[in-house]
């Protein structure tokens, strides 16, 4: 089943990505509030990267972490865009929210094989 969602992972990777340093101007998806962007999509994220790599959890966690912050960096040389301290904090909720889905997955699945 990896195999189907690591592709999945790397175009949501990419997409983050292209959302994040596309002009403020550019019409783009929206919850309405940047911070909850910011925490859906890194959700999102998180749990596509660990259905990709199951066993590397911490890797995809604190990858995606750093990925926040490598894109915050990235923002603060584009000129119309800015890095902030609370998207990344966002970022870091959203993955850790990712987790906790990929974690309640993961239990009722082996509660459900219990006789």
């Amino acid at each position: 089943m990896s195999r189907v969602w690591k592709p999945v992972f790397w175009g949501l990777a990419l997409a983050v990505l292209g959302l994040s340093l596309a002009p403020q101007d550019m019409p783009v998806p929206s919850t309405g509030w940047d911070k909850s962007n910011h925490l859906v999509g890194y959700s999102v994220l998180a749990l596509a990267g660990l259905l990709a790599y199951p066993v590397r959890e911490l890797r995809v966690i604190s990858g995606l972490v750093a990925y926040g912050g490598l894109i915050e960096l990235l923002q603060s040389f584009t000129g119309y865009r800015f890095a902030e301290w609370l998207d990344l904090l966002a970022n870091a909720i959203g993955v850790l929210l990712g987790w906790g889905v990929w974690s309640l997955r993961n239990r009722f699945a082996v509660a459900s094989l219990r006789p």
